[in-house]
């Protein structure tokens, strides 16, 4: 697929003033203003974060009736249950209030609901069935702010509930005591972007400083740092903007799972094969957060909560290897899954690009699993570049995972289309959907229409935002070090991409991997030379015309890269980890 390479104008006079107030290399200052950090102060706070830099978790709207009706149901022995969802964010929060609670010597309950019988947020079988139990307090995390009917439905049994919620707000808001989410129009809360998990934890801040103001409580108050594991777990896997709170968050939470002493969190790492290595967001978003979430999908969507919250290492070394097996179960369905959808993708247009009048892909099945088709939506929108709508039908219902691209908001895309839809739900970047059956055709031409109307045909080529072009010999050890202290990376802060203009392919390049996916090659740039590597871009070699030796013009490349440092055998050496690359002066 053509790709287009956007290369940022420099802003030589910020870029000099960055650099010399704050003693950092130009690079690094084109770096910090292309994501948008503009002023010494802001680009000290993110060189060098501080866990005293975060917000008082009382500029949040309805912080203080919150934690006041949490205060009064402690003092009251009332019982309090945590309602999550099924994913690792709604897992993550879950876990993290009931250990919270649990420190202050409060026995809370908690609930997930079973994604496929129950499905997302709350359902009112399983608000009576809490009722029952005496409950009489109920703390949302991760859902619940379209919950309308049945937070009515607590509400008549005698159950007051608290909202926290971080995905996009509907036009009419349930009634409960307190809602807490920062995406609000009329909440005050500077960031906007917290995970679930992340304004559970504004909670545990807020309830925290309140019992201390009071005074009341006898023991030690929870140290909030050392769960900061949890929030970085759920904000990674949540693919939430790892920029101003979210990257403090995270950056002490990469730390505290590193070092973690939670049981359960211990043996998954054991388990997944990380457990003697400094974790990084891959080793999240890759390795631990696809265990947890297969519990929600195709297993037990309460297990993730069993082995956070879990004390006695044998069981959760049984729990870890079962998520273990259920995510390799999740891994066979999911490739099974893909195959079907790009074959019948491949049926209706043939190999290769979409044409450009098909600016969407929804399709829907019988045979799809509803747990699994969200990883594969996300696979097929990024392959093709457009927003993906995959549903897994049952009788005559159907209920589907969406995934967009950068250009789209796909939640707002859906709002136009809610008269055909009977329930919907989400943020920019992914939504669930149901629907009736025999609605699916003319929603799938309304939507492919609302696409077209709000995307041009540029934003259905994949672009490569392009931090900073750079002549290799200037890349040494040093600056590629310093480069990657700006993480920890995701959304909205990307790994640094680099341009190198004009480098020499030399000797022969190789296909690698266990069935020779990834290319491999070296670049000469002046007398230094460098190695490359391709993940997964063994077709490279074939569309750049890649011959077995280079000793002429033909061999010469403008090449896209994230630069890395390789470690092997005690030796640190500087490793280009490739993009897209062209022939250059074509």
């Amino acid at each position: 697929m053509k790709t287009k390479w956007n290369i940022p104008k420099n802003d030589h006079e910020l870029c000099g003033m960055l650099s010399g107030e704050l003693g950092i290399e130009s690079l690094i200052a084109q770096i910090l203003i292309n994501r948008g950090i503009t002023d010494s102060l802001s680009a000290r706070s993110f060189l060098d974060p501080y866990l005293k830099d975060l917000y008082d978790p009382f500029m949040m709207k309805d912080m203080d009736k919150g934690v006041r009706r949490i205060i009064e149901a402690i003092r009251g022995k009332e019982k309090i249950c945590i309602y999550g969802d099924y994913d690792v964010d709604g897992i993550t929060a879950t876990s993290l209030l009931v250990i919270f609670f649990r420190e202050l010597g409060i026995d809370v309950s908690c609930y997930i609901p079973e994604r496929i019988s129950e499905g997302y947020g709350l359902n009112i079988p399983a608000i009576k069935k809490i009722g029952e139990s005496g409950v009489g307090l109920i703390i949302t995390v991760d859902c619940g702010i379209s919950d309308i009917d049945e937070i009515e439905e607590a509400k008549g049994l005698g159950i007051d509930v608290i909202i926290t919620d971080h995905h996009q707000v509907p036009d009419r808001l349930p009634d409960a005591v307190a809602i807490l989410n920062p995406a609000q129009n009329d909440c005050p809360y500077p960031f906007k972007y917290l995970a679930g998990v992340g304004i559970a934890f504004k909670l545990t801040k807020g309830l925290r400083a309140a019992l201390r103001e009071e005074g009341w409580f006898r023991g030690v108050l929870p140290n909030l740092k050392r769960h900061l594991d949890l929030v970085a777990l759920g904000t990674i896997a949540d693919i939430t903007p790892l920029i101003d709170e979210n990257h403090i968050l995270v950056k002490y939470g990469l730390e505290e799972i590193t070092n973690t002493g939670k049981t359960g969190l211990k043996s998954l790492k054991v388990i997944s094969g990380i457990n003697e290595k400094d974790i990084d967001t891959y080793d999240v978003g890759f390795v631990l957060a696809p265990r947890l979430n297969a519990a929600g999908r195709i297993g037990r969507g309460d297990s993730g909560v069993e082995l956070l919250i879990a004390e006695d290492m044998s069981k959760a070394m049984e729990i870890s290897r079962y998520l273990d097996r259920i995510n390799r179960e999740r891994q066979r369905m999911q490739e099974e899954i893909l195959r079907e959808v790009r074959g019948i993708i491949e049926k209706e247009f043939g190999p290769g690009e979409l044409p450009d009048s098909i600016r969407t892909i929804v399709l829907a099945s019988d045979k799809w699993h509803p747990g699994v088709i969200g990883i594969v939506a996300s696979k097929i929108a990024d392959d093709y570049f457009r927003p993906a709508i995959l549903i897994s039908l049952d009788g005559e219902r159907g209920r589907g995972s969406a995934r967009s691209t950068p250009f789209f908001h796909i939640y707002d895309g859906l709002r136009e289309c809610r008269d055909l839809l009977i329930d919907f739900g989400g943020h920019k970047f992914a939504a669930g959907v149901t629907i009736e059956r025999k609605k699916i055709d003319e929603f799938k031409e309304r939507f492919n229409m609302i696409v077209q109307e709000n995307t041009d045909d540029d934003n259905s080529i994949p672009r490569i935002d392009i931090d900073a072009v750079v002549d290799l010999k200037d890349l040494n050890k040093d600056v590629v070090k310093t480069i990657n202290s700006l993480g920890p990376f995701g959304h909205s802060n990307p790994q640094p991409i680099i341009l190198a203009r004009g480098v020499r392919v030399i000797g022969e390049h190789s296909m690698v991997g266990k069935n020779g996916e990834h290319l491999k090659f070296k670049v000469l740039n002046g007398s230094k030379t460098m190695d490359v590597i391709g993940f997964n871009m063994s077709y490279m070699a074939e569309e750049q015309g890649l011959m077995p030796s280079f000793n002429s013009s033909d061999s010469i490349f403008d090449i896209v890269f994230t630069p890395h440092i390789n470690r092997w055998n005690n030796s640190e050496t500087v490793q280009l980890k490739l993009k897209d690359m062209r022939r250059a002066f074509s």
